[in-house]
């Protein structure tokens, strides 16, 4: 293994790090803070998307629940679930470049414009952020292919 592969490695280790950290320092970050440590780990070559084993980390109690109860439902149906991709990027497959996060926020909401090439085509995603006891976390996801929300039928 090369000092190459190892650095990159340990900055992708960093990143993940990052987003794993533990809620107090979660709950301590700015919405711009939260959007940046969810979206850098993209840029890295080889980054298999955000983990989704505890999807409480990235969203408010109802869109965590109902992605849950998805997923559990077609694990025992032997199923592909309702969300097949990566709602971030909104693909599932990805090489990302050209990154840009514009975050508005107001009082205990956020608003995130994320634009990106992926594979060299332009995609723009806009997170809808609501401040939780746990942190900024997200309501929505607007994307070309949908909303995320509506894809659970949320209301």
């Amino acid at each position: 293994m090369n000092s190459n592969t190892l650095s990159r490695r340990f900055l992708l280790g960093g990143g993940i790090a990052t987003c794993l950290s533990g809620t107090d320092a979660m709950a301590q970050a700015t919405a711009q803070a939260f959007v940046e440590n969810l979206y850098q780990p993209y840029l890295a070559k080889g980054f298999q998307g955000q983990p989704y084993g505890n999807v409480a980390r990235f969203f408010v109690p109802a869109l965590a629940e109902a992605i849950d109860r998805d997923n559990r439902e077609a694990r025992r149906r032997n199923e592909v679930p309702t969300l097949n991709g990566d709602p971030f990027i909104d693909a599932q497959d990805w090489e990302i470049s050209k990154l840009s996060i514009d975050v508005t926020t107001d009082s205990d909401t956020a608003t995130a414009r994320v634009s990106f090439q992926n594979f060299d085509e332009a995609k723009r995603i806009v997170l809808e952020l609501v401040r939780t006891p746990a942190g900024w976390r997200i309501a929505d996801i607007k994307a070309p292919s949908g909303s995320l929300k509506a894809l659970y039928k949320l209301k």
